[in-house]
């Protein structure tokens, strides 16, 4: 059956543009034809922005959108543009800025109302169809808009253009007093006052994993010896795995919690949360060999190598909350149905440890109603005694899986939620460094080869005239990427470079740097700009330090550029790296906690790192190798010395003497070289000896 509406969407490749092709909204795709019309028509824009798994933009769609008389209307008011913000990071960053200065939040769908000169002066998030109380319609409000644009359009047009002007104040980040190692001990204060002591995270509901967090309290742990932090970060880590927001069934995190006990989700899926999480994961065994710990970081990458791995080797971005347009019916049980997959007996014993009720476990969050279905949770873990108090059953974690593995073979019956299979380059870029340090960890020999494909298929796809490309889908490719996909694409190729030896990742890493410096480096006030500076709908060029659900570029690139500084020998590095704090220091003073992707760079920038080199042609580099990836040593860089490669940075570094390090184990920091360590013992002393004060 062919569809009544098309509108000029129809010819893009985003998933969430493809939504809205068939809505009876002219809507267009951000284009200079859209804005030519509205200025020929003198009409204002409807900008919308959301993405492909997001509910409320669902719900808008399907309540507004889709309706004829909220299209009539529309379009006889608007010209209509629909944005994917995954697709264009950079308007969502803009107009999200925007909207917080003009209504002091904001969310998706987001609905910004700007002039054809691109001068926005209304801001909202969802809408209804029609007025609810105080909640004005989206056919009220465009019937306002109508006339306001006819009587009042100077009025409009005059404020927006000092929300622009509050907007560039904001964001001109001049360079302030540097960086204090105080600063690191201001975020730890800030994370302990937020954290929830009862359930782990912090903040109250909703509930998100931030797990970026986690990473910085294990470095404060490590250089300080503060058990406080690494029990924060035990804490949250733990009560997230056993919660409703980690899939039982399925494996892989949910959004976030929308409660404080981390039961009830947020049922979309994100690939960089399933990265981000990995990370920390792999972190937590690293230091407290948590076999929980392991299992959860083996469980998320094969669901993603399972679920998320395009057939070229790139990995999609997301499956949405919905399916059958309900939240989360994918994901819950009822209690009869895990009765009748199971049997009465184990069903009945499955139920119990994980929480389900005959009449259900929670209440759905939009109404408040209890649907009676029910999230699978644990109370404890099932290694914990006093869960199997009364229980006598052999084997007992292994008949729990077997269970398991039969609701996931019940559950694939169901209809699936939509998978977003749009491939990002900075999402890659996280997941390809999540899986080479679970390599490195834990030996899995699948998860190198999964990220070295996908390293591949960045090079080979997204890769094209000396530019490095956000998007990816179906053989097409967005412009020019934005300092997001450079940065999380440099560090996974120094993590590559670290796991398998290969000078071709060391030397890809130093050529997306260059080009970051050509592209986005703010030369005059320090920092990297999110856009490269071309024609991007946004008259503010911004410039991003916040740490938000992912590591700003700004943060992942002052890491990397401090990690190549040691590695290469590159004072003017380590310069750039201390410039992007500086430019960002008034603004972490006043919020340290929101920064804490920064806060893991400013730890590295103060602390002693090391730069390792083993030759590869001695019986040691084995048990070194084991030694130094298998323990927690965020200061760490370790570099096989093969000939190669040993070429390449005697030319680079200085403090690398070429013949010496052929022969022998050498131990640098950034400005002197130790004596060699006699044995492996005595290296391990001296990597730890950072975190000399822990007790």
């Amino acid at each position: 059956m062919m569809p009544e509406f098309t509108n000029k969407l129809i010819s893009e490749k985003s998933p969430y543009l493809q939504q809205h092709a068939h809505n009876p909204v002219n809507w267009y795709p951000w284009s200079d034809e859209a804005f030519t019309e509205a200025k020929n028509k003198d009409k204002p824009i409807f900008l919308s922005i959301g993405y492909s798994t997001c509910h409320w933009c669902h719900v808008m769609e399907h309540e507004s959108f889709e309706d004829p008389e909220v299209a009539r209307v529309m379009n006889e008011t608007f010209i209509s543009i629909k944005v994917d913000r995954e697709e264009r990071p950079d308007l969502d960053s803009f107009y999200m800025k925007i909207c917080q200065l003009m209504t002091g939040s904001g969310g998706w769908p987001m609905n910004i109302i700007m002039s054809p000169d691109k001068v926005p002066f209304l801001a909202l998030t969802y809408l209804p169809k029609e007025s609810r109380g105080e909640q004005i319609g989206l056919i009220e409000l465009t019937d306002r808009i109508k006339e306001f644009w006819k009587e009042k359009k100077d009025a409009l047009i005059k404020g927006g253009t000092e929300a622009l002007s509050e907007l560039m104040r904001v964001e001109q980040k001049k360079p302030s007093p540097s960086v204090t190692p105080q600063v690191r001990e201001k975020a730890f204060a800030g994370l302990t006052t937020m954290f929830d002591s009862r359930n782990g995270g912090f903040g109250s509901r909703p509930k998100f994993p931030t797990p970026h967090n986690i990473m910085f309290l294990f470095r404060i742990y490590f250089s300080t010896g503060d058990r406080n932090a690494l029990e924060m970060a035990v804490k949250t880590l733990t009560s997230m795995r056993l919660g409703g927001i980690y899939d039982h069934v399925g494996g892989g995190f949910h959004r976030y919690s929308t409660d404080e006990g981390w039961v009830l989700p947020h049922f979309e899926k994100m690939t960089y949360d399933q990265a981000l999480l990995s990370m920390a994961y792999t972190e937590a065994y690293q230091i407290t060999r948590d076999e929980l710990f392991k299992e959860t970081v083996l469980s998320v990458l094969r669901f993603m190598s399972t679920e998320m791995r395009s057939p070229e080797g790139g990995f999609y971005s997301a499956i949405d909350a919905d399916s059958d347009s309900e939240e989360g019916k994918f994901y819950v049980w009822e209690y009869s149905e895990i009765l009748r997959v199971l049997g009465e007996k184990d069903g009945e014993l499955f139920a119990e440890l994980y929480n389900a009720r005959p009449d259900g476990n929670y209440l759905d969050e939009a109404t408040g109603r209890n649907p009676g279905k029910n999230v699978l949770h644990l109370s404890r873990t099932l290694g914990d005694e006093a869960l199997r108090k009364g229980i006598e059953a052999k084997n007992f974690e292994q008949n729990v899986y077997s269970m398991l593995e039969k609701l996931s073979l019940s559950r694939s019956k169901r209809n699936p939620p939509f998978k977003d299979k749009k491939i990002l380059a900075d999402i890659n870029g996280l997941m390809i460094t999540a899986l080479a340090r679970a390599y490195k960890m834990f030996s899995m020999e699948e998860f190198l080869d999964y990220a070295i494909k996908a390293e591949q298929f960045i090079r080979d796809k997204m890769f094209k005239g000396d530019r490095l490309h956000h998007f990816y889908m179906d053989g097409f490719v967005s412009p020019d990427g934005f300092l997001d996909d450079y940065a999380n694409v440099i560090q996974c190729e120094l993590e590559l470079f670290s796991a398998t030896g290969k000078a071709t990742y060391l030397e890809f890493s130093l050529k997306l740097a260059e080009i970051t410096d050509r592209l986005f480096e703010d030369t005059e006030n320090g920092g990297y700009f999110f856009s490269s500076g071309d024609d991007t709908g946004s008259s503010v060029r911004l410039k991003e330090g916040y740490d938000g659900a992912v590591p700003s570029g700004n943060s992942v690139h002052m890491l990397n550029l401090l990690r190549l500084s040691l590695i290469i020998g590159n004072n003017d590095m380590f310069v750039k790296a201390k410039k992007i704090a500086d430019a960002f220091n008034a603004e972490i003073e006043r919020g340290a906690p929101f920064h804490s992707y920064m806060m893991i760079a400013v730890d590295y920038a103060i602390s002693k790192p090391y730069l390792v080199t083993v030759p590869d042609n001695t019986p040691e580099l084995e048990k070194v190798r084991r030694s130094v990836w298998e323990n927690f040593f965020p200061h760490v860089e370790l570099v096989f010395a093969n000939s190669d490669l040993v070429d390449l940075l005697a030319k680079l570094n200085h403090f690398i003497e070429k013949e010496v390090t052929k022969n022998q184990i050498s131990v640098c920091s950034r400005i002197e070289c130790l004596l060699p360590p006699k044995n492996e013992e005595e290296l391990i002393n001296i990597l730890s000896g950072s975190n000399a004060n822990k007790s």
